[in-house]
């Protein structure tokens, strides 16, 4: 199987939410996305590694960022695994194999997916350092741009790559901060369990679910100021499963199931005829 095809299985397997909108993207565009989504995976699934302390978390993430600031005509074979390689027995295939997600993007575009990986990498490394310890709403807001909102503008770097979509960047903030506390929402026992908690000291599960209404709020004026084309169908996929997910909570279930799932993306393309 050749590399891509075998993105697109790995992607299969890590996300239900992105695989869908990511494979119905035009070719060239869905290998720049893929190529994202599965380099900020890689990360993602180190930060959150239940057998990993946070020193050696830090250091792992420092490492893969360094390496993708020295990249240049792509990466040599065992660039990231020289860095990896002490802990290649608990890490994840997807984090193995960093290196081929990172030189799946077209050549004019893989060099801002390296960018925005070695700075998220960098900031999940300090947020392992302090143990995620979340007092304020401000770091709060911190925390979700540097995982989350400054996807938004890698995303939207990518849009206007492609065919020249123009976008609000502080809406693109505001989306990736939206979903990604649609997820602190979804995972606060889990994160509770392993003495992580995301919710700003005296704020309820109410507090954060206003957080996420009115960060999805700038979401959907991202959204509705796209024109028709990729960016939008894409953007709608994760918008509309967000918002399914907090009425989902809201109304004492714990996520969407797999029949939620489709039935919204089911409304979503009968809306969108």
């Amino acid at each position: 199987m050749d590399l891509y095809g075998d993105a697109l299985n790995i992607l299969k397997e890590t996300s239900r939410t992105f695989y869908i909108p990511i494979i119905q993207l035009p070719l060239g565009l869905q290998e720049a996305v893929a190529s994202a989504y599965l380099c900020l995976r890689a990360i993602d699934e180190i930060e959150d590694h239940p057998d990993l302390d946070n020193f050696t978390k830090a250091k792992l993430l420092h490492t893969i960022s360094l390496t993708l600031q020295a990249g240049g005509d792509g990466f040599a074979v065992d660039a990231f695994y020289k860095g990896l390689k002490s802990h290649e027995h608990l890490l994840p295939e997807v984090s193995l194999r960093i290196r081929e997600w990172a030189i799946l993007a077209p050549a004019t575009i893989a060099p801002r997916i390296w960018d925005a990986t070695a700075a998220m990498a960098d900031r999940m490394a300090y947020w392992a350092e302090t143990n995620w310890i979340i007092r304020s709403e401000s770091d709060l807001d911190r925390y979700t741009f540097g995982v989350a909102g400054a996807v938004g503008l890698m995303l939207s770097d990518l849009w206007a790559w492609y065919d020249g979509t123009q976008t609000n960047r502080l809406h693109a903030v505001g989306f990736g901060r939206g979903l990604q506390a649609v997820n602190i929402i979804r995972n606060h026992s889990e994160d509770l369990v392993r003495g992580v908690d995301f919710f700003p000291e005296g704020w309820s599960a109410k507090d954060l679910h206003h957080y996420a209404r009115r960060n999805l709020a700038l979401a959907d004026a991202y959204t509705s100021a796209l024109p028709a084309g990729p960016a939008l169908d894409f953007c709608q996929i994760p918008l509309t499963l967000a918002y399914g997910t907090l009425d989902a909570m809201a109304n004492g279930k714990n996520k969407l199931s797999r029949s939620d799932v489709l039935a919204l993306l089911d409304q979503l393309t009968n809306t969108s005829k």
